[in-house]
């Protein structure tokens, strides 16, 4: 029997510390008004020094759970996509199924850097359309802070820390299309432009993970282009429009990137979840952070259409559409 995967439920996680763009000042040569103008950004969470990745995934996971109404010995899948795991390996994912209590199963983690989530959420969506699982807990969560030159003001003023989660579920495949679930998800990566965004350092090179060097301008000429892409090739998928969508729900990389994009796709910003001036650009957490944020305020509403999207370095980009 076919399968298709619904969202169940979310949650979120956010580390304690507010580290604000005033705060900033006292790090590096910088001002609020620099920082704001060029990214949207205001503030970001920052994890404590004893707080792990793993640390904030199971906290993100464990709200999920709750949400759902049902225990961690009902999952038998976790994929996590992070690309600041605790240690080489073992994964994160196998440290939150040990810590939750998760049954022996499926856990594993997917390194797609910012488009993380949307890898994670359609890897585990064909998982459970193969009939191979019922429950998945797909979780984005990074300790960026851990790979800034806080000396860089380029690139320190616009990551943080955090994890979100999702938990998909399997049904009986409809036919109908107003049905809930997992429409399409669209990935993509091109290698020739991996030195646009990366770290110096790594594991078979430095021996350690290095920081971030990021060229900016670049970057952003192609995100507003990729992304746009990615989204059309959902709504083409789909045989919808841009006007069928009730929420975006964009990478939260830089306030400029979402409004160009945005516009790029006529799309009003009302209809666009916009969580950057709080959070900063947590990675792959990015996504399922914004998610459950509007899940939460009740922004976004069951039976919504519900479009991701996302790019990375790699680079990486990507598109899912869902109907929550």
């Amino acid at each position: 029997m076919p399968f298709h995967s619904t969202i169940i439920s979310s949650g979120s996680y956010l580390p304690e510390k507010i580290l604000t763009n005033n705060d900033l000042t006292k790090i590096v040569d910088t001002s609020d008004e620099w920082i704001f103008q060029r990214s949207g950004i205001k503030q970001r969470h920052i994890a404590a020094d004893n707080q792990s990745t793993s640390d904030m995934a199971v906290k993100a996971a464990q709200k999920a759970l709750e949400s759902a109404g049902i225990s961690a010995n009902e999952i038998d899948g976790i994929i996590v996509a992070t690309t600041t795991p605790d240690q080489t390996f073992p994964s994160v994912a196998v440290k939150v199924q040990a810590e939750l209590g998760v049954p022996v199963g499926i856990a594993f983690d997917i390194q797609a850097v910012c488009t993380g989530f949307v890898y994670a959420l359609a890897t585990a969506d064909n998982f459970i359309k193969a009939g191979q699982l019922k429950r998945v807990l797909v979780i984005g969560a990074e300790k960026m802070s851990s790979v800034l030159d806080w000396s860089d003001r380029t690139t320190c003023v616009l990551f943080g820390d955090g994890a979100g989660a999702v938990i998909l579920e399997a049904n009986d495949s409809s036919d109908t299309n107003d049905r809930a679930g997992v429409l399409s998800t669209h990935l993509y990566a091109d290698g020739n432009m991996r030195d646009l965004l990366y770290t110096s350092g790594g594991v078979s090179t430095t021996g350690d993970s290095g920081h971030i060097i990021m060229q900016g301008r670049e970057v952003f000429k192609n995100a507003v282009n990729l992304m746009a892409a990615a989204v059309n090739a959902a709504l083409d998928e789909n045989n919808l429009t841009a006007d069928d969508i009730d929420w975006l729900v964009p990478h939260q990389a830089n306030l400029r990137i979402i409004e160009s994009t945005a516009k790029k796709l006529s799309m009003p910003m009302e209809r666009v979840v916009v969580t950057v001036q709080n959070h900063g650009n947590t990675s792959a957490a990015s996504i399922p952070l914004a998610f459950d944020e509007a899940m939460q305020a009740g922004k976004i509403k069951k039976g919504e259409l519900v479009l991701f999207e996302a790019l990375g370095g790699g680079l990486t980009w990507g598109s899912a559409l869902v109907r929550v």
